[in-house]
């Protein structure tokens, strides 16, 4: 019986040994003296459990820990980033990151130049609109390639009406996305997820190719809409909100999804708390209505968690 037991505790302590980092261990990963380990894992600055005087790290928990942090003179410290709201334009989210005093900035070039900087750690979260023609949903199939193994989460925001903005009156009578053709149309930059989205509508619509003219790109929703009421264009590829605010005739297309993707560790941080906060308050709903063409209805569901 003894050596049974014997050979059983064995067995544990090797099945320990393959989950677990001795600081030893830790400290020749990376490259560093076992002080520093300690003085790390002392701070709180590295997952660690203390027994009996001993450090023990959890393999899993040291790799994923060390995908999220940048070498600095020799150890590993945490990579911040900047309080900034990167990807797609959207007016209600502009208008609730003044609103919420969060604090955040924004740099919003485009949905997949958002995806693209967030990957980078430019800013705690992008704002997407994707369209996947292969799956017919939003945004998941797009940050999968970058994303899935990462500590993230996608957020829904709205859904949002998008369509044509025409002229009052609509004097061009448009009313499909075929009856561009001939038309001059304002585009958005190449990374707007409204402008890839477009081009694989016009694709489809066009096989052989289009003869539409197009202008210089816009690269928000209201700038899109502002070239239209200037009479810069005959169209644009917008948000209802947006033809409502520069009274402009709207013909519907597509009902999109825009979520924020976000590192789950900066959820809790206070800019993104007050932002989602003041997205649950009745001003923020009111605001919504009042822009037209959004519903928030499923504000805050997740619809991709990262590993």
């Amino acid at each position: 019986m003894a050596e049974t037991d014997t050979t059983n505790d064995a067995a544990e302590l090797d099945e320990l040994s393959k989950k677990f980092f001795t600081t030893k261990q830790v400290a020749s990963l990376l490259h560093v003296r076992e002080r520093k380990i300690y003085e790390l894992a002392s701070a709180g600055e590295i997952p660690g459990t203390r027994a009996l005087g001993k450090w023990l790290f959890d393999r899993n928990a040291i790799y994923s820990w060390l995908k999220g942090h940048g070498t600095i003179s020799g150890a590993t410290a945490p990579v911040h980033a900047p309080n900034v709201i990167l990807g797609s334009h959207d007016p209600l989210l502009e208008w609730a990151l003044r609103e919420s005093n969060s604090g955040l900035a924004t740099f919003m070039d485009g949905s997949i130049d958002g995806l693209e900087r967030f990957a980078r750690t430019e800013g705690i979260a992008a704002g997407l609109h994707i369209f996947d023609p292969g799956t017919k949903s939003w945004n998941v199939p797009a940050l999968l390639p970058a994303m899935d193994s990462e500590p993230v989460a996608l957020v829904e925001w709205a859904w949002r009406e998008r369509g044509i903005l025409v002229p009052a009156g609509n004097p061009k009578a448009i009313q499909t996305l075929k009856d561009l053709s001939g038309k001059t149309v304002v585009p958005r930059q190449e990374k707007a997820g409204s402008q890839v989205l477009l081009t694989q509508y016009l694709g489809e619509i066009f096989p052989k190719g289009h003869d539409i003219s197009f202008v210089r790109p816009a690269r928000s929703e209201s700038d899109a809409a502002l070239a239209v009421a200037d009479g810069q264009a005959d169209a644009a590829f917008g948000l209802k909100c947006s033809a409502h605010q520069y009274r402009l005739d709207f013909v519907p297309v597509v009902r999109e999804r825009f979520d924020i993707l976000l590192r789950r560790r900066e959820w809790f941080d206070p800019p993104l708390q007050k932002l989602f906060t003041f997205a649950r308050t009745a001003d923020f709903r009111d605001k919504a209505a009042a822009l037209t063409g959004y519903d928030i209805s499923g504000l805050g569901q997740v619809h991709f968690n990262g590993a």
